[in-house]
């Protein structure tokens, strides 16, 4: 009755309704904002309405977050507008939240712009933790299980040798090779075909695609962020819709494009029962699974899921090995250490192999010490959010908080990792393979235990952990194995290293910088020489891409 009347009074009063508008409603909002930031972990004090927006860098926000949780705590509260995103830096936390309770922490928080606009929230990137995402999830670990990953070495392995040969012809061009070792690994492993140039069209639209969603993942670009129901408006009354909704039509008939040409492969192979002969892909083994199963996601849709692997495989794979590089030349024993190791287990007859893996410790150590230096998904990648209300610590997070792991931080914590931004390997050593490898030094060893088996966090957590991240494992240590067997890796006399020196974005490189490359004797280029003839003999297989 209340409620009725008050109602009718505002109606019978414009300037009552006004003053409703312009006073009472924001501030009971004001209120619920603040009882809603008294209950949340501590975090720099927002604004009303517009939150810590104006205190966030622009560049390299994950170095302030790394302060600011030295001041707040390794669990802090940051405000974008009126949305509460909680920013963990250390490890158990993450764990805590990410993993043990990962049936409420592991959604995205709605992406209107960069999921429903751009594609239909066709990529499992962008996808909610729903039914939709569960398919596609089941799918790639289908065909990214260990079983179906052993399928992928020989060709990851020819790749390697032809990175090193690449690498004697042209020493100064790394960054490039780089690269297209990494692309041409993963359009191998997805679709069949191989990448001999950088040139070719599909990786440049590969890169344009991945530019394009980057974009319009900018925190304040589009308004649509905040305010949802302006995507609804027609494309013809909202160029920006237009403009992005073309972008995703693109790449989706690009992925579709794709799916068509192994589709088409694949019923010639069938039909001339050669379906063996065929190499082996995650397009080829889902298109054999959707025969014996049906698989409810319409081709676009499908297309997506091979598609996914090259931005979770390809451009990070290249970044951490350029990272790889950064650490090598600033902390030349490294080079030294794996270099010892790989002459006493390999010998100077032959290039290491997976087969090989088991016996090289420092090469595995090193893999995992390049991950834990320098992330390349600094932010824990895409952001997680939570499907229900929760209590931690006495602190209580609302429904659909967004979450954020600093992998920065968590990476660098030295609670963990002590002096985290020296480079050594030995950290991932146990006592008895630093016996082995008679090395004496003690590894830095920190308070506390980080709780990842691989001891670092840069594939990120729980159920959104990256599904690709043990091909990109394999790729990093193929790629290391036989290019550290095969050349020497030096700093140029006088040149300065900055190894703070990154690009912005989510996932960071190295800025550019130049170094030595020299294969390390005529014995070792000769067997470079020989392996290539036997990589290109496997790679025959795999049908280029045109320029």
């Amino acid at each position: 009755m209340a409620t009725t009347t008050y109602v009718s009074a505002l109606t019978a009063h414009p300037v009552l309704m006004a003053f409703s508008a312009i006073i009472v409603i924001p501030a009971v909002l004001l209120v619920h904002d603040l009882l809603q930031w008294l209950r949340l972990p501590p975090g720099p004090t927002p604004l009303p309405f517009i939150g810590n927006k104006l205190g966030i860098p622009e560049s390299s926000p994950w170095i302030q977050f790394e302060k600011w949780s030295k001041q707040y705590g390794p669990i802090f509260t940051l405000w974008i507008g009126r949305k509460p995103t909680l920013i963990i830096s250390d490890p158990h936390i993450a764990a805590d939240l990410l993993e043990k309770r990962s049936n409420k922490y592991s959604s995205r928080p709605r992406m209107v712009v960069m999921g429903e606009v751009y594609n239909g929230n066709s990529s499992i990137l962008t996808q909610p933790y729903e039914k939709a995402w569960s398919i596609r999830r089941k799918l790639l670990h289908l065909v990214l299980n260990p079983k179906a990953l052993r399928l992928y070495q020989p060709t990851q392995e020819a790749e390697a040798s032809r990175l090193c040969f690449a690498l004697l012809e042209n020493p100064a061009a790394w960054g490039k090779e780089l690269e297209r070792f990494a692309s041409s690994v993963v359009f191998c492993v997805a679709y069949g075909h191989r990448i001999d140039s950088l040139g070719a069209k599909v990786i440049s639209d590969r890169f344009r695609y991945m530019h394009n969603m980057a974009s319009l993942n900018v925190p304040g670009k589009y308004l649509a962020e905040s305010f949802p129901l302006l995507a609804k408006l027609p494309a013809a009354l909202a160029p920006w819709k237009r403009e992005v909704q073309a972008m995703g039509a693109e790449e989706g008939r690009a992925n579709v494009e794709l799916l068509e040409m192994v589709k088409r492969e694949y019923a010639t192979a069938k039909a001339q029962g050669s379906l063996e002969a065929m190499p082996d892909s995650l397009c080829k083994l889902l298109l054999g699974m959707r025969e014996k199963e049906p698989v409810l996601l319409n081709e676009t849709h499908f297309s997506y899921v091979q598609a996914s692997l090259f931005g979770a495989g390809s451009d990070t794979t290249a970044s951490t090995l350029c990272s790889a590089f950064l650490g090598l030349v600033t902390h030349p024993s490294v080079l030294k250490a794996a270099q010892a190791e790989l002459d006493s287990v390999i010998g100077s007859e032959r290039t290491p192999s997976f087969a090989d893996e088991a016996d090289l410790p420092y090469i595995r150590a090193l893999c995992k010490e390049t991950l834990r230096w320098r992330p390349v998904a600094v932010l824990g990648g895409t952001p997680h959010a939570s499907t229900e209300a929760d209590v931690y610590e006495g602190w209580h997070i609302p429904s659909d908080t967004t979450i954020l792991s600093n992998s920065w931080a968590i990476n660098l914590n030295e609670e963990y990792c002590p002096k985290p931004h020296h480079f050594d390997p030995v950290r991932f050593l146990s006592y008895k393979e630093r016996a082995q490898l008679g090395i004496e030094k003690q590894p830095y060893i920190g308070s506390k235990i980080h709780p990842a088996k691989a001891g670092h966090s840069s594939f990120g957590w729980g159920r959104r952990i990256c599904p690709g991240a043990d091909l990109a494992a394999n790729s990093l240590f193929i790629a290391l194995a036989k290019l550290l067997w095969a050349h020497d890796i030096s700093p140029i006399d006088g040149m300065k290293y900055d190894i703070f020196a990154y690009t912005d974005g989510f996932n960071v490189r190295p800025q550019k910088f130049e170094c030595l490359i020299r294969v390390r004797s005529e014995q070792h280029k000769g067997v470079v020489e020989q392996e290539q003839e036997d990589a290109l003999k496997w790679l025959e297989r795999f049908t280029p891409f045109g320029e």
